[in-house]
């Protein structure tokens, strides 16, 4: 015992020689092991007011995640919420939050129900993910489209999604209506590789009464690339009180209606192209596309 106490008496001096040593740099431990002090009170009191260097610091990536547990703590949130938030194991969020009060506890019908929104809130951003890395993989697969590949696109997506010919009503027009700003960019791309002058399209809204009409020809007539004033009139959809409408907020837009001016001989070559595709239709061979 008195050698331990005779060990520490020159204390002064061996502040000023551990205080040296913490700025040139050396941590903790390597400190204790060259003064060869045991006693980390002693070790303490020895540093006391000497910053770390900046080596022994924890990176800003986990500073930040502390950050957000210590966060999330004070709004009353368990270690198994912080855990799946972040991602981190409870023995760190222990360590980050010990000294912040623990929040009041919930009734364990509550507490369940947290834990399983959390859960589930976790999953969907999983299936987020998995959903996200798919498209971006089925994407690649289609490449760089060739006229051919945009031609029988095309033919396909006018005969899904545009005006058709009735025996008892021949008017053969070539009129396409949608809502989705890529189907108009592939359709008009269409167009343009049928040579169809830019001149002979006339275009029209259609859109209910509720939204933001003159908002909506904007968003087409910048996505056509024409001025808003060559849009004929727009054709307001009138409001029914037995239906919910679902398609509202600022994303809804309307329909976008696309003629081509003297188009029956179009209309003619559209039939035709599909029914030779349907005609030509083989057994595919497996690509491993699917």
């Amino acid at each position: 015992m008195a050698r331990s106490e005779n060990k520490y008496a020159d204390f002064e001096g061996l502040r000023e020689r551990a205080v040296a040593l913490r700025r040139e740099g050396l941590s903790r431990r390597q400190i204790r092991d060259r003064l060869h002090v045991d006693n980390n009170d002693i070790l303490n009191r020895l540093l006391e007011g000497e910053p770390p260097p900046e080596w022994t610091k924890r990176p800003n990536a986990k500073d930040d995640v502390r950050e957000r547990a210590r966060e999330l703590r004070l709004q009353g949130w368990t270690y198994d919420q912080i855990q799946v938030e972040l991602g981190c194991s409870k023995s760190s969020i222990s360590l980050w939050v010990r000294d912040l009060p623990k929040p009041e506890r919930r009734a364990p019908s509550e507490q369940a129900k947290l834990a399983a929104r959390k859960r589930w809130e976790h999953e969907l951003a999983i299936r987020d993910e998995e959903r996200q890395r798919t498209k971006e993989a089925a994407a690649r697969d289609i490449g760089t489209m060739t006229d051919r590949d945009l031609f029988v696109a095309g033919v396909a997506l006018y005969w899904a999604e545009g005006t058709k010919d009735k025996p008892y009503d021949r008017r053969e027009n070539v009129i396409f209506v949608n809502s989705d700003a890529g189907v108009i960019k592939l359709y008009l791309a269409w167009l343009r590789l049928l040579g169809v002058d830019q001149d002979r399209l006339k275009y029209r809204v259609m859109i209910h009464i509720t939204a933001d009409v003159e908002g909506a020809k904007r968003y087409w007539a910048d996505l056509v690339g024409v001025d808003v004033s060559k849009f004929q009139k727009t054709t307001i959809k009138k409001h029914n009180p037995k239906t919910v409408r679902k398609n509202v907020g600022d994303t809804y837009r309307g329909c976008l209606v696309i003629r081509v001016a003297q188009g029956t001989d179009l209309y003619r070559r559209i039939e035709g192209w599909w029914a030779g595709m349907v005609s030509g239709i083989t057994t595919p061979s497996a690509s491993g596309m699917v």
